[in-house]
C-alpha cells in the first residue's frame, strides 16, 4: 500500500484511512456531511495526491495525444487544461483524465488513481509511432492539493498574494514559486465550486498544507475526504470511473459527447463514436426517489409498468437537498426530465423521477 506525502497529518487528524486504488486514503474526518457542506458553504481541503500523473513531451506531443484522445487539443494554447477522454478502438473508454499544454511540446496529464498504471501502459504501446515523443511517470514524486468552495480564492490569494486571481480563469493554469519550489495552480476541480488543484513536489506538500490551513482557519475551512468528494462530484452530475463511464460505456451514452470532437481529425475509437451517433440506444440521466431509500451502483431501474430501463450508475443522500438523488443509464426514450421510474433498492421499488443535472447551484453559477 501506497501513501501519500500528508499521510501522517491525516492520521494525527483523526481521519477514517481506506484503501483505494492503492493508496492509504482519508475517507473522513469530523463526516461526510459536515465536509461536503464546508465545501459548498466556505471551503474544504483535499489530498488528491493518489492520481497518476505523466509528463509527454516532444516535437509530435501534441499529435500522439491527439491521436490518443476525444477532444481537440488544437483548442487549448499554452497554459490551459483541458477535459479529455481516451478510448478503445471499440468506443468503450479507457480513462477520463485533464490534459494541461505547458507548451507546444510538453503536455501535462492528470488521471484516475486506480487506471494509472493501466493508462500509462495505454499510452507507451502506441507511442513508437510518434518518433520523438516520450512518455514520463512523475507519480511518485508530485503531489496534488484541491482547494475548493466559495471562499477558497479568497484563502488562496493569502498564501500566494502575487497570484492574479481574475486572470486565472477556469481551466487556466499558472506556475508561481512558493518556498523556494515552483507549484503549478490550476483553475480546476470535482466539486462545481470555485477553486483550484495544486501540483507540486512532495517535499512541499505539508508547507503547503498548513499555510493553506492557516490562511482559511477564520473562514471554516476543513480537511475533506473521499467520501464527500464523492458527494461533492455527484450533485454536479460529474462521471466517476467504474460509475457512470468504463471500458464499456461509449462516451456518447454518458453525456459527454461534448468531449468528443469527430471533425478534429482520426483518433483512437472515432469509427466507434460515428456507429453508435447513428443509433444512440442509451443514455445517462440524472434521478431522485421518494423517501429515504438509498440507491446504490447496480440497483435496476424500471418504467412505471414495471420494465427494467437501465441501472443506477452512482446514488447517495444529497447533503445539500437532503434527498436520495443518483444517475443511472437507462434506454433514451427516458432520460426526459420529469420521467417517472421506479428503483429497486433491497428488493422493494421505490418511486422516482427523471431529474435535471446538475442536482445543485454552486458558487460557479
Amino acid at each position: 500500500m501506497k501513501k501519500t506525502a500528508l499521510y501522517s497529518w491525516h492520521e494525527e487528524a483523526g481521519a477514517k484511512i481506506i484503501d483505494f486504488g492503492g493508496y492509504l486514503m482519508p475517507v473522513q474526518y469530523r463526516g461526510i456531511i459536515a465536509e461536503h457542506n464546508a465545501v459548498r458553504n466556505a471551503a474544504g481541503l483535499f489530498d488528491v495526491s493518489h492520481m497518476g500523473n505523466f509528463y509527454v513531451r516532444g516535437a509530435r506531443a501534441k499529435e500522439f495525444l491527439q491521436h490518443m484522445t476525444t477532444n481537440d487539443l488544437d483548442k487549448a494554447g499554452d497554459g490551459q487544461a483541458q477535459y479529455n477522454l481516451m478510448l478503445y478502438p471499440h468506443g468503450g473508454i479507457v480513462d477520463d483524465l485533464i490534459i494541461y499544454r505547458i507548451d507546444r511540446e510538453t503536455f501535462f496529464l492528470i488521471v484516475n488513481a486506480s487506471n494509472a498504471p493501466k493508462d500509462f501502459e495505454w499510452l507507451q504501446q502506441h507511442i513508437g509511432a510518434f518518433e520523438g515523443v516520450e512518455l514520463e511517470d512523475h507519480t511518485d514524486q508530485l503531489s496534488l492539493i484541491a482547494l475548493q468552495g466559495p471562499l477558497a480564492l479568497d484563502i488562496l490569494a493569502t498564501v500566494f498574494p502575487a497570484l492574479d486571481i481574475d486572470a486565472l480563469g477556469s481551466f487556466h493554469f499558472c506556475k508561481l514559486p512558493f518556498q523556494g519550489s515552483e507549484v503549478m495552480i490550476a483553475r480546476t476541480g470535482y466539486t462545481g465550486e470555485k477553486g483550484v488543484e495544486i501540483c507540486l513536489p512532495n517535499e512541499m506538500a505539508l508547507p503547503l498544507w498548513e499555510a493553506l490551513f492557516e490562511a482559511g482557519k477564520e473562514s471554516g475551512i476543513q480537511p475533506v475526504g473521499l467520501g464527500a468528494r464523492d458527494t461533492l462530484r455527484l450533485e454536479m452530475g460529474y462521471s466517476l470511473y467504474g460509475h457512470e463511464i468504463d471500458h464499456s460505456t461509449n462516451p456518447l451514452e454518458a453525456r459527454l459527447k461534448w468531449v468528443v470532437k469527430m471533425d478534429k481529425g482520426d483518433f483512437i475509437g472515432r469509427e466507434a463514436c460515428q456507429q453508435v451517433a447513428l443509433s444512440l440506444k442509451r443514455g445517462v440521466a440524472g434521478f431522485s426517489l421518494d423517501g429515504r431509500a438509498l440507491p446504490r451502483q447496480h440497483c435496476k431501474v424500471y418504467n412505471s409498468g414495471r420494465e427494467e430501463i437501465g441501472r443506477v450508475c452512482s446514488g447517495t443522500l444529497s447533503p445539500t437537498l437532503k434527498e436520495p438523488v443518483g444517475t443511472c443509464n437507462v434506454l433514451r426514450e427516458y432520460i426526459n426530465v420529469g420521467t417517472p421510474i421506479l428503483v429497486e433498492v433491497r428488493g422493494n421499488f421505490h418511486a422516482g423521477v427523471i431529474r435535471h443535472l446538475p442536482f445543485v447551484t454552486t458558487s460557479l453559477g
